[in-house]
């Protein structure tokens, strides 16, 4: 079987429709147990309190803003080589998404940053990178809905695609690039002394579990709905033509 059998939108609506229950279910489990194991059974940290349990939000949602533009890029990359409708889909499918999630980063940041550093907002070099992301999110919904031809807005977002990966890099990269950032580094390391303890490591990864489930169930089930829009307005344009 070929990853590119998906490509098909029959064949993609039917496969995400027995999978979808699942990741459903997944992301609600993950979700609950995470949040209330993180919230409620693990202690305050010793020199922020319990203000660190924002971290069971903050960094899943800062790294699912990340990932989902990478994903983005993917898709938008198949797109341009390729010309799967399905992949340009995706993308569009998961833009909202990727809003909300950025959303979600930026005012737990801050809510976590007030704190800390005495301020709400600071132009950190990652804080930075990831509003101009937010803003590019935002301009690459608002490009989709601005063109009326499919194929064209695919094309052009695509494009914004490319260049709103170098900020999805920066955001991830930031504190590695400068150093004088108030940022903290990575929370999550291939080197285990940059993690966060034990006790917080293992419901935050739980936490980022459903966060992942819940993005994958919302992107199958927003895909599905923009095939179905897209085949509306084909026969509604049959119509047109053939009135």
């Amino acid at each position: 079987m070929s990853l590119w059998e998906y490509a098909n939108p029959k064949k993609f609506l039917a496969t995400s429709e027995k999978v979808l229950p699942f990741f459903w279910a997944a992301a609600a489990v993950c979700l609950v147990v995470g949040l209330v194991w993180g919230f409620f059974f693990t202690p305050d940290d010793f020199r922020q309190g319990s203000t660190v349990k924002i971290i069971y939000l903050h960094v899943p949602a800062a790294m699912m803003a990340i990932n989902i533009w990478v994903m983005m890029l993917v898709t938008s990359l198949i797109w341009i080589i390729r010309r799967h409708h399905v992949s340009a889909l995706a993308a569009r499918a998961a833009a909202p998404v990727g809003i909300v999630m950025t959303l979600i980063a930026l005012a737990t940041g801050a809510i976590w940053g007030q704190p800390m550093w005495g301020t709400w907002w600071a132009w950190d070099p990652r804080l930075t990178s990831f509003l101009i992301l937010f803003l590019f999110y935002l301009g690459y919904v608002a490009l989709w809905e601005a063109i009326e031809n499919p194929d064209t807005a695919a094309d052009l977002t695509s494009v914004l695609c490319l260049v709103g990966s170098v900020f999805a890099l920066l955001s991830r990269y930031a504190v590695l690039f400068w150093n004088q950032g108030l940022h903290q580094g990575a929370s999550l390391s291939l080197d285990k002394e940059e993690n966060v303890a034990d006790v917080f490591y293992f419901p935050l990864l739980v936490c980022i579990a459903g966060f992942v489930f819940l993005f994958v169930a919302l992107v199958l089930y927003r895909t599905g709905t923009e095939i179905r829009a897209r085949r509306i307005k084909a026969l509604m344009a049959r119509e047109r033509v053939q009135a």
